[in-house]
């Protein structure tokens, strides 16, 4: 059995009364000693088997929380139509995309709830989740074009961004405020994705050094500064 550090019971105690309430909802009793049951069997299944401990944040926004069901609702009848439109219309020619989604909290907590968030959703289903880079791989319908998958993981990273608002912890909810004052989202943007990537120790060609140094531009020393710091930058990498 793997052992992970103890987590205090007062923490796990709205993961038990989940479970406990989950259990009466099982056997379609609502009563109190079912509740009792459930949470003795829940108390027993969190503190003796391996779980990823759920810390919760210790904030809850109502406010958020609405604007979140509210876009979430919209978002249902509106994937609802489209879906029914695409299997009228498109039907068997639909493309469909598998696009990878990496998430700005690694908390538990948040990633299971835009992963539900998006899979709830009709036309897409979450296939597998990293945890260790909290990415999640979103199968979706009727995608057409490296736009179109770029538009869903970005409507995908407001969904994350609004369940971090309602209960995400503070440094998550630091993340998404000062993406709204810079204006951009976090990671890479497809651009910065699709550029090619340079080597910090790459520089220009010695054909294009020496025609510098020809008409001047260049300083013997500096490009001997420059060489000098490549051998050493590719000494350390070899």
């Amino acid at each position: 059995m793997m052992k992970r550090p103890k987590t205090p019971l007062k923490l796990e105690l709205p993961l038990i009364a989940f479970l406990g309430f989950f259990w009466m909802a099982i056997w379609q009793d609502f009563t109190l000693g079912t509740f009792i049951i459930g949470a003795v069997y829940a108390t027993i299944i969190v503190r003796v088997f391996y779980l990823p401990p759920l810390r919760g944040s210790g904030r809850l926004n109502p406010l958020w929380g609405l604007v979140f069901a509210l876009r979430f609702l919209v978002k249902m009848v509106a994937a609802s139509f489209q879906v029914s439109w695409i299997a009228v219309v498109v039907g068997p020619k639909v493309r469909n995309s598998i696009i990878s989604i990496q998430l700005r909290s690694h908390d538990d907590l948040i990633v299971t709830l835009t992963g539900h968030a998006l899979a709830l959703v009709p036309g897409s289903l979450v296939l597998d989740v990293d945890r260790t880079t909290a990415t999640l791989y979103l199968h979706t319908l009727d995608v057409d074009s490296d736009d179109d998958a770029e538009e869903i993981r970005q409507d995908a990273l407001k969904t994350e961004a609004l369940i971090i608002m309602t209960c995400g912890n503070r440094s998550d909810v630091a993340v998404v405020r000062a993406e709204k004052r810079l204006g951009r989202m976090s990671g890479f943007s497809k651009t910065e994705r699709d550029a090619p990537f340079t080597h910090r120790g790459d520089g220009p060609s010695e054909a294009a050094r020496d025609a510098e140094r020809a008409a001047g531009r260049v300083d013997e020393g500096a490009g001997s500064a420059d060489s000098a710091e490549r051998v050493t930058i590719e000494e350390v990498e070899h």
